[in-house]
């Protein structure tokens, strides 16, 4: 893992290379290297899904996953993090610490992955591994131990010395951050002194803090020249946790990517944890709390990834990862059997939105399968339809992922398209209490059913919390959860068209008739209430909000600060830095864009722009934005009706 253009695929090429893998290590540039299969990455030089690719290092079999950089892409990153057992994240010996490395790194912190750091690019001019290391401890973790160190930086003599297990540098760092975080270790210090703490005590102490994610090793090296590249590997094989093959446990995988195969068919890639998945074996899988079909699907073949490859196997077991064919209906972030991960989403989800529009308009239904379908393998695209006005939204990170969508339409598919302005995606947040019922045989009520719903505020991020006030009894189960699984989606688009992503909802009333009500009779009708509520309590809409850090010249904050005034960004108090400064502060994604393209203007080209996603809040000041329903607009009762029912 690492920003873009810190040579993670560069990397991988020389673990390849020196695994026996490959022959001759391949260029991003030249567009030779294994990982970056996509025609589009290619072109373009990065990375935009992640790839899968296996070896055996030191005796040790790697599963390796290369991610994309882009931030655009983060996606791809966040799928892959639940079935990892260890990282590497990889640094610029020149640029340094940057946006993507902050984020990346308070992730594996938060989900305890053991991480080794490894700063690449020594032979780059410029490149200065001192400084770099204090940028690394400064800004990411105080807790990391260079493991060597490096000379000659800047010239493709540039190299790395590991430190040996009694060197007094290795010894001293490993016991002072070890020290810090590990009370036992701290009582055999204090009680025994300093001579009672070997370096291979140490290094042995230092592999355990790793396993536990608690310390985090600092190598050194060049992707391009190899430097330093031997060593990180006696890194990984030695300090990350190794998993054991698992056949006799409990089947137990997760589904990290989706592709689509030569013949069009769906290929899922398995992570199994443990137990044995055979092919010809019919499987379930799960979604979130929801099983898959009843009946399971049959996997119809196996490839497993071995020495650099993928070969056909007949069953896949707890430690490989498999691309599994036969899963029709499967989907990225399913489990089969035990699961092995949680669904939670590590990172902000995508804060922009556009219209994907054909230049030809007999493409509209080619468009759309397309679009589907990648969809499929980026699911946070979460593709939209506007079935009045007939248009096709998608969510977008930002700008370059729009442009990859648009080539890979162009490359993929054969459909040229264009876009509407990019516009943010805000929510709506409930304000206060309302409630509605519908009473079986009432007015303007159609169907078989009785309903009556509470809507109240919730925590942010505490997601859609249904409850019953009623006796769980007093309604069939399949009816019960045809409104629960109905209020959810209900809550999709709320008063102004946007996601109302938390409140509290009350099951109130309820009623049915043993002669007539469907599960159909309470989906239909759930909507109808869920908004009656929703305009009593009412919502307001809040826009996202970025948390941006700014480097320039202390002699342009002068032109600058009027700027982030007008944008409406809240800037905090400088902090300079000799010529420079740093500036930080909150600004809404909406006002980003702009920033990014006045930038350059008011700082001679010198200042760097970190933003990340930081929160919602009310939109301030004209009017509320409102975003165009995709659905039977149950605001509207006769014109629900007239579409549900087919008559008002």
């Amino acid at each position: 893992m690492a920003h873009v253009d810190a040579g993670k695929t560069s990397l991988t090429e020389r673990l390849l290379h020196l695994a026996g893998v490959i022959a001759q290590v391949g260029s991003v540039d030249a567009g030779s290297t294994q990982t970056d299969t996509l025609e589009l990455e290619r072109r373009r030089g990065i990375t935009i899904r992640s790839a899968v690719v296996s070896f055996v290092l030191d005796g040790v079999t790697v599963n390796l996953i290369d991610t994309p950089g882009h931030p655009d892409f983060i996606a791809e990153v966040e799928r892959v993090l639940g079935v990892l057992d260890g990282a590497v994240l990889v640094v610029s010996a020149v640029e340094g610490v940057q946006a993507q490395t902050r984020v990346l790194m308070r992730t594996l912190r938060r989900l305890g992955i053991p991480t080794l750091a490894f700063v690449n690019k020594l032979d780059r001019r410029g490149a200065d591994a001192e400084r770099v290391f204090a940028e690394i401890a400064e800004k990411l973790t105080p807790a990391v131990v260079a493991m060597g160190r490096a000379y000659d930086e800047g010239t493709r003599q540039a190299g790395f010395v590991p430190y040996g297990p009694d060197d007094e540098p290795f010894v001293a760092a490993a016991v002072e951050v070890l020290a810090d975080r590990d009370e036992e270790f701290l009582a055999t210090y204090v009680d025994g002194g300093p001579e009672v703490l070997t370096g291979r005590r140490a290094r042995a102490e230092l592999a355990a803090g790793t396993a536990r994610a608690v310390v985090h090793p600092v190598f050194y090296g060049s992707a391009i020249t190899g430097a330093g590249v031997a060593d990180l590997v006696a890194g990984i094989t030695g300090l990350l946790p190794a998993k054991e093959a698992e056949t006799r446990g409990p089947v137990s995988g997760t589904v990290f990517k989706v592709e689509r195969g030569p013949a069009g068919e769906k290929v899922a890639y398995l992570r199994m944890f443990s137990g044995e998945l055979r092919a010809r074996e019919r499987v379930r899988f799960a979604r979130g709390d929801s099983e898959g079909e009843d009946q399971g699907e049959k996997v119809t073949a196996l490839r497993v990834f071995d020495r650099g490859g993928v070969v056909q196997c007949p069953a896949v077991v707890g430690g490989q990862i498999a691309k599994v064919w036969g899963l029709s209906d499967v989907r990225i972030g399913d489990t089969i059997g035990v699961s092995g991960t949680t669904g939670d989403h590590h990172f902000a989800p995508p804060t922009l939105e556009t219209v994907v529009v054909p230049v030809r308009a007999g493409d509209k239904g080619r468009l759309h399968g397309a679009l589907t379908q990648l969809a499929e393998q980026d699911p946070l695209i979460n593709l939209r339809q506007d079935d009045v006005a007939q248009e096709l939204y998608v969510s977008l990170y930002g700008e370059v992922q729009k442009e990859v969508i648009e080539a890979t339409l162009a490359l993929e598919y054969g459909i040229d398209v264009t876009f509407r302005e990019t516009t943010p995606i805000c929510v709506e947040r409930v304000l206060g209490s309302g409630a509605s019922y519908d009473l079986m045989g009432g007015p303007n009520n159609p169907f078989a059913a009785t309903i009556g719903l509470r809507v109240e505020p919730a925590q942010v991020d505490a997601g859609i919390d249904f409850r019953l006030e009623v006796e769980r009894g007093s309604l069939l189960p399949t009816l019960l959860k045809a409104i629960e699984e109905t209020v959810p989606l209900a809550l999709r688009q709320g008063l102004y068209g946007w996601q109302v992503p938390e409140c509290k909802v009350t099951l109130t009333h309820s009623g049915y008739s043993s002669a007539g009500s469907t599960a159909g009779d309470f989906r239909g009708l759930t909507p109808l209430v869920v908004m009656d509520a929703l305009k009593q309590a009412r919502t307001v809409v809040c826009e996202p909000v970025h948390r941006f850090r700014l480097e320039l010249p202390a002699d342009t904050l002068g032109a600058l600060l009027p700027v982030l005034s007008r944008l409406g960004a809240v800037p905090e108090a400088p902090t300079t830095r000799g010529a420079g400064c740093v500036l930080e502060g909150r600004i809404r994604a909406a006002a980003v864009h702009d920033l990014q393209q006045q930038l350059p203007g008011l700082t001679r080209g010198e200042g760097v722009l970190e933003f990340a996603f930081d929160s919602y809040e009310p939109v301030r000041g004209g009017a509320v934005p409102a975003r165009p329903r995709t659905d039977h607009n149950p605001l509207d009762r006769k014109e629900y009706l007239l579409h549900v029912v087919r008559r008002a």
